[in-house]
């Protein structure tokens, strides 16, 4: 009997081919990884909304305002990266203000809403000589919120430490207030908030 070895090295050969295919195939699918992985790197890191020493405005939905606020130091900046999330307060809106550079580099910085009003916008920018921010806020009023009782919190980190405040349920945020030290270049913050009286 004789054997037809053409017959069984043609599918090997149309294997080999299609091997070969496929690994072209993965060295493309690895290339694209490692493209997007350094696009990733380059680009900002979506947990903040800001870059170091960039400007930055977030603002709430209509209808929301800032109840957590998130932000960490790096002494190689002598800056902080800021996040924040919003809470549903307002049924209607009307009567927004915004207030812009509340305070000076290096200053003080003491800012309150308006009665019946809550923070919905917060904004900054960084001055690399001072290594500190100006801010601004707008704040918004409507149905649903009336100022009831209010009350300052105490520091809610210390310098060049992480910041991780959650406005306790029930309670709105309507001012904040810090102070700057050269020495660390950064600010200390506490916060103003109210529960609704209407």
């Amino acid at each position: 009997m004789q054997c037809d070895c053409m017959a069984y090295k043609r599918p090997m050969k149309k294997l080999l081919i299609h091997y070969n295919n496929l690994g072209a195939a993965m060295k493309k699918v690895h290339l694209l990884f490692l493209l997007l992985a350094s696009v990733l790197v380059k680009a900002k890191d979506l947990r903040w909304v800001n870059s170091y020493d960039e400007r930055f405005h977030f603002a709430c939905p209509t209808g929301q305002s800032i109840y957590h606020i998130i932000s960490q130091h790096k002494n190689e900046h002598e800056d902080r990266l800021w996040n924040f999330s919003c809470k549903y307060t307002l049924t209607s809106v009307s009567g927004c203000l915004s207030y812009y550079d509340v305070n000076d580099f290096d200053d003080d910085l003491n800012f309150q809403c308006p009665y019946h009003k809550v923070i919905t916008e917060i904004g900054s920018y960084h001055d690399n000589h001072h290594e500190d921010r100006r801010w601004s806020f707008t704040c918004c009023g409507g149905g649903g919120y009336c100022t009831g009782s209010c009350s300052w919190t105490s520091y809610q980190n210390n310098f060049d430490g992480p910041l991780d405040y959650i406005v306790p349920s029930g309670y709105y945020l309507v001012g904040a207030s810090s102070y700057h030290e050269n020495k660390h270049e950064d600010r200390r913050w506490q916060f103003l908030i109210c529960s609704s009286g209407c």
